[in-house]
């Protein structure tokens, strides 16, 4: 690859002298606009002919293009081999800069999995993060809950266990899980390693989608162990097949007999607006469906949003062997991808039978959610309208002053001065940004001082926008009355930014919401908006996820020092005793993950003690 950049004065571009640079070849090129702000990515078969396309003045292109171009100042460029090359390097580009004009999926975090740990005693566990080949992986699944809906299943049918190591290993006695028929109880040896290893390979076969197989072998084993007249083992092998049987019936979507392992998508659209529903099948079993939304799809095809969401989905997310899809993707994009995999994936876009029931299930969860979505949009931006209009902010007709607009929202949460932690939220485009939140440890301040906490916080986040690195928003709010808001007025006043930004929110009588007051640091009057204020349905929304990101994090905080200090604070416990529970539970968390009947069994602890360690590790956090 090669890179062509131009050297060229930003405030005047002259595009014929650049496109007259330009070779014809395959690359990839980038519009940048003011400030360095990349406007579009695109890759080209023949790079002099598509750049040189977007300064035609006999060019006939959309508003939304048009618009874009009026804003390049310079387009850089980057020559590439072949033209697989640049549409691979086109969709890296656009996940790492998000261009504002470019089809843009939420980049989420990697698909969750069922793991099977490899132990004698095998667990099954909901995982997320890099697959390694020393334990056994399923899935992977659309949604956390299609994940733990699954280890629900193999509770009940074949009864694995789901406790951790440290518990496992210091249990004397079964827990509530074999009380309720949902564990065999390795740990204590209620069940022989050799029947638990046949539970672990039926359900393996389960989840592979071999559903038929599992059920006809349980039948011949309770067969044999009737004939045997072992009545017991020959009960819970029919409790077994009963509740498979029960699934299997109830699972309308399973594919009897076809261990498919599949993605299916499906497109709906309305109003420039789209919806790609991503559903999975894996050993023939429907894990359930996720809906994605793109960004910037005015004036797209169908095709072309589906060419970015295989791109951007499937080149970090390994692709089944067979897509299931209303519209298929172009050829260049297959191309691309069958090259990045070093492998073909089989695209079917008429199936048959179950697959065709797969693809109108999917088609039909795509317009579904994207009415709800839709209907969402419609409200977030009433609210987004009312909140600007109250606070004074201008909206401009005609331009996206409503989707730009950035709210910042702090909160301080701590227990009784201990492990304070302040949150900073973020709403932008209409939604909450859970990406660019950020928690903050207050340190050096009084315990319980929180306008002393809210100083530093935004001291700590202000100082650096203030010299010019990163965005201030357009309202800056502080969960709090006056006190908090005066303190907010000497950061800014402190670092020179327009304190017209500050806008503190004082609860009401009981702290309820709809009888906030806005209070503002600039000197107006405060405002109580009323319980059908859109725009203090918007503020409370923010507020409460300030307040809910700050308590997480304090508890966290607290959780990591806490409990340690409490042991080591016990009376009546001393440095051996305290030695002998963490060694006996393999750690503080065994010893908080143990009964009171296992506390009693060390060494030393009493009953009185052994229920006063329980009730020290275990008693209910007191928020603010």
């Amino acid at each position: 690859m090669s890179d062509q950049t131009p050297s060229s004065d930003h405030s005047q571009f002259d595009s014929a002298a650049f496109v007259a640079t330009l070779p014809h070849l395959p690359g990839v090129y980038r519009h940048i606009g003011e400030n360095d702000v990349v406007l579009y990515v695109g890759k080209a078969r023949d790079l002099k002919k598509r750049v040189t396309s977007y300064f035609q003045k006999t060019m006939s292109m959309s508003p939304r293009i048009a618009l874009m171009v009026s804003k390049i100042v310079r387009v850089d460029v980057t020559v590439t081999r072949t033209e697989t090359e640049a549409l691979l390097l086109e969709n890296n580009l656009i996940k790492t800069l998000a261009p504002r004009y470019n089809i843009l999926f939420r980049d989420d975090k990697s698909y969750p999995y069922l793991k099977m740990t490899a132990h004698a005693f095998p667990r099954i566990v909901y995982y997320r993060g890099a697959v390694d080949k020393k334990h056994q992986y399923f899935g992977p699944f659309p949604n956390g809950y299609a994940v733990k809906e699954s280890i629900k299943l193999l509770q009940k049918i074949f009864r694995l266990r789901t406790c951790d190591e440290s518990v496992f290993r210091n249990r004397s006695r079964p827990c509530m899980l074999h009380q309720i028929g949902r564990c065999s109880a390795p740990c204590v040896k209620l069940v022989s390693e050799a029947d638990y290893a046949a539970d672990v390979a039926a359900s393996v076969k389960f989840l592979r989608g071999e559903s038929d197989a599992v059920l006809q072998e349980l039948q011949g084993k309770m067969m044999v162990a009737s004939a045997a007249l072992n009545f017991e083992q020959a009960a819970l092998f029919r409790d077994k097949i009963a509740a498979l049987s029960n699934m299997m019936t109830q699972q309308a979507v399973e594919s009897r007999g076809d261990n498919t392992d599949a993605d299916v998508i499906a497109v709906a659209s309305s109003d420039a607006r789209y919806c790609v529903n991503l559903a999975m099948v894996r050993g023939g079993r429907h894990l359930g469906d996720k809906a994605f939304f793109p960004q910037h799809t005015q004036d797209c095809s169908p095709q072309d949003v589906v060419d970015a969401f295989v791109l951007q989905h499937y080149l970090d997310d390994d692709a089944p062997r067979i897509v299931i899809s209303d519209v298929l993707p172009s050829d260049e994009a297959q191309d691309a991808l069958q090259e990045a995999l070093s492998r073909k994936i089989i695209w079917v876009k008429q199936p048959q039978g179950q697959r065709k029931i797969w693809l109108t299930m999917a088609q039909q969860n795509a317009q579904q959610a994207l009415s709800r979505r839709m209907q969402e949009s419609s409200s977030a931006k009433l609210r987004t309208l009312d909140l600007a209009k109250t606070l004074g902010i201008e909206v401009v007709e005609g331009e996206d002053t409503l989707e730009r607009l950035r709210i910042e929202c702090f909160d301080i949460s701590h227990h009784s001065g201990e492990a304070t932690q302040a949150s900073c939220v973020v709403y932008h485009h209409h939604a909450m940004q859970n990406g660019e939140y950020r928690r903050y440890k207050i340190v050096d301040v009084t315990a319980g001082d929180d306008y002393a906490a809210m100083k530093q916080v935004l001291m700590r986040r202000y100082e650096k926008i203030a010299v010019g690195e990163g965005v201030l928003p357009d309202v800056v709010l502080v969960d709090g009355g006056k006190g908090q808001i005066s303190m907010a007025k000497e950061v800014f006043d402190e670092l020179g930014l327009d304190t017209r930004l500050l806008v503190g929110v004082a609860k009401g009588e009981g702290r309820k919401t709809g009888l906030e007051t806005l209070i503002f640091a600039d000197g107006r009057a405060p405002i109580k908006l009323g319980k059908l204020s859109p725009a203090l349905m918007l503020i409370a929304q923010v507020r409460d996820e300030a307040h809910r990101f700050a308590i997480t994090g304090m508890r966290a905080a607290r959780a990591k020092t806490r409990n340690v200090s409490r042991l080591e604070e016990m009376e009546g416990i001393g440095a051996k005793r305290r030695a002998a529970l963490l060694q006996r539970f393999g750690g503080l968390a065994g010893v908080k993950n143990a009964s009171i009947e296992d506390l009693m069994q060390v060494s030393g602890i009493s009953e009185r003690l052994a229920q006063e360690i329980y009730k020290q590790l275990h008693e209910d956090a007191v928020l603010d």
